[in-house]
């Protein structure tokens, strides 16, 4: 009698992959243990998508300071998996309609598989089907705030705003998860909530773990969130008030959100997130025009920089940079990333800081004064707050 040899771990997790992708049970499969040779690089995520073109699977590549995301071939993302799984990634998890499968390896030891039977459904792909979204699309709020119709679809000029919130609730959970927020009570500040669409979708996304406070200047829009909050059975975790920056109370305060807040508004809501102790912090910045005075053009750049709009740009970026290196002193891990295509909305810049180690470093200190030594900088918002001297 011939005996077969029987498949090793790698090969039997790859052919349950590729069975699910076969068989459409694939919900998806996330990659970690990164020992490859880019430092930046932290997970592998992939889960399936139907675009126009055809099934696809989408990698969603997760850096330490930006995500890059892929629709590849199914064929020739699975082979790419292949090519990875147990090299470059030590662990992989599959996640399926009926199981969960979770890989192991390590250098000095034989890789082994775990498997547990479990109850789910697959996220709806097609496009003849509702797409799948973490705020249902036919949530009543939506329909109170004027984002969706009675039949759950946007109003005529509300589909950016749709995406928008439906991409920020697929960033803030990926956020929480990494600053290990995942499965504990929140105390959530939204600084300049406006008509409340975020503060509505963190409320929806955290549910009755989350108290979620919206805080804006105009007090009919805060009577118009509170009443919505109200009529829908959100409040009291969430709920809305008149304030500002400045005087709101930040005591507790787990996750700060502001998004695009004016100019050093952004600087005053990242310092009093700091100072309460928030270990996250999310802002997308707004009219960056404090520094625009000061910057000194280095001499290779004069001539392009006689152009407004590369003055302009400028500006953003080393307002936001600067932020994101002040940040990183003051004891947070940063990201910089695009929030939403700039197809959707001009405003697309998001920092994210999770609070990782003591603040402080000598090493970052020296970095940050030499970037702002390099444009000239004598004082910025930010750092002041801090009490950051240049």
């Amino acid at each position: 009698m011939i005996r077969m040899a029987q498949p090793d771990a790698r090969e039997r997790f790859l052919d349950l992959l590729a069975t699910a992708v076969r068989e459409g049970a694939l919900v998806k499969l996330t990659l970690g243990k990164y020992r490859g040779a880019d430092a930046s690089l932290k997970n592998l995520f992939v889960r399936p998508v139907e675009l126009k073109a055809g099934d696809r699977l989408a990698f969603l590549w997760r850096h330490a300071t930006r995500d890059v995301t892929k629709n590849e071939i199914t064929a020739a993302g699975l082979q790419q998996i292949s090519d990875l799984l147990g090299r470059d990634f030590l662990d992989a998890h599959l996640f399926t309609t009926t199981q969960s499968i979770q890989f192991e390896s390590s250098p000095d030891r034989p890789a082994r598989l775990r498997t547990k039977a479990i109850a789910t459904t697959k996220p709806a792909a097609t496009h003849d089907r509702t797409p799948h979204h973490l705020i249902p699309s036919d949530a009543p709020w939506l329909r109170t705030l004027g984002v969706t119709n009675d039949r759950g679809q946007p109003r005529e000029g509300m589909a950016d705003k749709f995406r928008q919130i439906q991409k920020f609730a697929e960033l803030l959970r990926h956020l929480l998860t990494e600053a290990g927020l995942d499965d504990r009570p929140l105390q959530v500040v939204d600084m300049g909530s406006g008509k409340g669409y975020l503060t509505f979708a963190v409320a929806a996304l955290l549910g009755p773990r989350a108290a979620v406070r919206g805080i804006e200047a105009r007090p009919e829009l805060v009577a118009l969130c509170n009443r919505a909050a109200a009529e829908h059975g959100l409040a009291p975790g969430l709920s809305f008030a008149a304030g500002t920056i400045a005087d709101t109370p930040l005591a507790g305060c787990d996750v700060l959100i502001a998004l695009h807040a004016c100019d050093t508004a952004t600087d005053d809501a990242l310092a009093r997130g700091i100072a309460a102790g928030a270990k996250l912090l999310v802002a997308a910045p707004c009219c960056q025009q404090e520094l625009r005075p000061q910057l000194v053009a280095p001499a290779v750049l004069a001539e392009a920089l006689r152009h407004g709009i590369f003055q302009e740009r400028q500006a953003e970026f080393v307002t936001d940079a600067l932020r994101a290196q002040l940040l990183e002193w003051a004891g947070y891990r940063t990201k910089v990333f695009e929030f939403i295509s700039t197809e959707h909305t001009a405003k697309n810049l998001m920092i994210a800081a999770i609070q990782a180690q003591p603040a402080g470093d000598p090493r970052r200190a020296a970095g940050v004064r030499e970037f702002a030594a390099f444009y000239g900088i004598r004082h910025q918002r930010l750092a002041a707050r801090l009490q950051f001297e240049f």
